[in-house]
């Protein structure tokens, strides 16, 4: 599995996306890493699906007992070894999220944010799937998309990319409703609070839908525990 992002940007450049978001895309950025935050006591195992250079696994040294990030882009990992701190403890692995090499019940939680679930490129309804898979009963499992209330933002977020040429030009006929669209392939889409209701239909977990900040929309399921 390799999601678009990792077809074109990995490491530097892609860290370098998150350097230059907007003022309300690093709001959206921070309001993500707190949400996830907040699901997390200190004993934790927690799981990042689509970890890139460790951005977020950072914030979370000292949070949990585990932490463990995957990701499908070897030179993000490389990276990662760098950006982390050296006397921290954590695993990276290159995985793919959609058949992950982890036994059943490892994880206390699980989380995919920044819109990672459309990113990927993979059957959205396996991926949660198998993030419930190696979740223990009554943890938890986290996805986000991005909300249309910040659409304006992502856009310029996204011209700023663009512009960087860490992206192609963007196809403004193409884009809209929440798909942004570049010239050279490149295809951004989101998934809605109704999309996420159908994509968890039928797991045996409780299932919550939130809007934060404005900016996000997570699906919080939380692993039903065995009869």
């Amino acid at each position: 599995m390799q999601n678009d992002y990792s077809k074109k940007l990995s490491a530097e450049r892609l860290k370098q996306c998150y350097e230059i978001a907007p003022l309300r895309i690093r709001q959206y950025l921070e309001a993500e890493i707190e949400y996830v935050l907040g699901n997390i006591d200190s004993p934790n195992h927690v799981l990042e699906l689509g970890c890139g250079y460790g951005r977020v696994l950072k914030r979370l040294i000292g949070k949990a007992g585990r932490i463990v990030g995957i990701d499908s882009c070897g030179e993000s990992l490389q990276y990662a070894k760098k950006y982390l701190p050296a006397s921290a403890a954590y695993e990276l692995d290159e995985m793919n999220a959609i058949s992950l090499q982890f036994e059943s019940h490892q994880f206390d939680v699980v989380f995919c944010i920044q819109n990672g679930i459309s990113a990927f490129k993979v059957d959205q309804r396996e991926l949660i799937e198998e993030a419930v898979r190696v979740t223990r009963p009554g943890g938890k499992v986290l996805f986000s998309s991005y909300s249309e209330k910040i659409w304006k933002d992502r856009l310029e977020w996204f011209q700023q990319q663009s512009a960087a040429k860490l992206l192609g030009e963007l196809d403004y006929e193409a884009s809209g409703n929440g798909i942004i669209v570049c010239q050279d392939g490149f295809r951004a889409t989101t998934i809605s609070a109704e999309d996420f209701q159908n994509l968890t239909s039928g797991i045996d977990a409780s299932i919550s839908i939130e809007e934060i900040d404005d900016s996000s929309i997570f699906c919080k399921i939380i692993v039903n525990e065995k009869k």
